[in-house]
């Protein structure tokens, strides 16, 4: 009885249908009829997906301003591509051809005057890299540079207000900040305004994903773009001092994003101070051509006073109330739960701005890259029917782009 149980156990347990079958070594190619990856996850329509509403609309509001600055330049005007590379954007494009003076520049009656050590180093020396990848004239590569450089702005802010609220949320405000706002046009001339915004705004989406490294990184390029990266470094703190509350740590990777993100308008500043054989050299130059400083505000309120009870044109009044405009939107956005990262540094850079005593019809330009005071409208035009989001973005975006193309034709002085 015994052996013959073995048995039966035995046949039992190498009987065909108590065997496994071993798994099938893997092949090259699926086998017919199996599932394949879904389309949405393979890497070009994930790019897509990141990049394309960016890409979309930097083509749609290149076309609105550029059509609007032809038509409304007068004849004989100089064209399309001179005027995108006026003021400070051939300043750039020299820059990039000749360097930096190694010396104070005086004028014909030998007082100090501005010169090129005023302006950051970043922007030319992406102006630079494209002249020596295209083999395109200075005046040409800089004007594909700031194009380059929007473009990765708006796909860094895209991303940005998608991970803070959601892509309706994120399309509206990037339509907003590339054609709405009054001096858009800016982010398509020879300008650092593009530049700048592409590096903050991935500053900031780092600090949101916690790569802190990249932050830091991306913020001390920041700041050799322009001085109103120290609006930059005051967020990615923000973003830091955050996290290490939650954490409830110190852990050096969050604390080196700092030092980084500090470190790169200083060490141009030293520079220049070397270079010149002269620490304050830099805010010398920019009070020899400028007149800027700081002044707390002061000249912006002799402007307001100036605007509504002296101004004899339309444009220091406009500029007067956009400017107000902006600040309310900024304080609205302060009562709505935004994200405090981005809350202080869009609100640095309107007080960056406003505080000092650079040129009133240059401040609309200056604040462009701050975008804080957007996200008020475009989350509210997220909630509003489809009807009225059309309206009001269609009516923004060719008021913005005319605006804009205005002050590169009828205005007669440096934006």
């Amino acid at each position: 009885m015994k052996t013959s149980t073995t048995t039966a156990i035995s046949a039992q347990r190498i009987s065909p249908e108590t065997q496994h079958t071993a798994p099938a070594a893997p092949t090259a190619h699926p086998p017919k009829g199996a599932p394949r990856t879904p389309a949405k996850n393979t890497w070009p329509h994930r790019a897509w997906h990141a990049a394309g509403p960016a890409l979309l609309i930097y083509g749609a509001s290149a076309v609105l301003h550029l059509v609007l600055l032809a038509v409304m330049s007068p004849p004989g005007a100089p064209g399309v591509h001179d005027k995108l590379l006026s003021w400070d954007g051939d300043l750039y494009r020299a820059i990039a051809q000749d360097g930096y003076p190694d010396s104070f520049t005086h004028d014909a009656d030998g007082k100090l005057a501005g010169n090129n050590l005023a302006f950051f180093p970043a922007y030319p020396a992406l102006i630079r890299a494209v002249h020596a990848l295209t083999g395109l004239g200075y005046g040409t590569a800089a004007l594909v540079a700031a194009h380059l450089a929007m473009i990765a702005a708006l796909v860094a802010v895209h991303v940005l207000v998608s991970r803070l609220y959601d892509r309706r949320t994120a399309t509206l405000a990037t339509i907003l900040l590339a054609c709405a706002q009054p001096m858009a046009i800016s982010f398509l001339m020879a300008y650092s305004e593009s530049l700048f915004l592409a590096l903050a705004a991935a500053t900031l989406v780092a600090a949101h994903r916690k790569a802190w490294l990249t932050a830091g990184m991306f913020g001390l390029l920041t700041g050799l773009a322009r001085p109103a990266a120290a609006a930059v470094a005051a967020a990615l703190a923000v973003a830091v001092v955050m996290h290490l509350i939650r954490e409830r740590r110190l852990t050096w990777r969050p604390v080196t994003a700092i030092v980084l993100a500090c470190a790169g308008t200083p060490a141009y500043l030293w520079w220049v101070g070397q270079r010149l054989d002269r620490p304050d050299a830099w805010f010398t130059i920019q009070r020899a051509g400028w007149d800027t400083r700081w002044d707390n505000g002061s000249s912006f309120w002799h402007f307001l006073g100036y605007a509504f009870t002296e101004a004899d044109g339309w444009v220091p009044v406009s500029t007067a109330v956009l400017l107000l405009a902006l600040i309310a939107a900024t304080a609205l956005a302060w009562q709505r739960g935004t994200w405090p990262p981005l809350l202080v540094y869009g609100t640095a850079m309107l007080v960056l701005t406003l505080g000092q005593s650079n040129y009133y019809h240059s401040k609309l330009r200056l604040v462009v890259p701050a975008l804080i005071f957007l996200i008020p409208l475009a989350r509210t035009l997220g909630q509003a029917r489809p009807r009225t989001t059309a309206i009001v973005l269609t009516a923004a975006s060719l008021f913005g782009s005319w605006y804009g193309a205005y002050m590169l034709t009828a205005w007669h002085y440096a934006i």
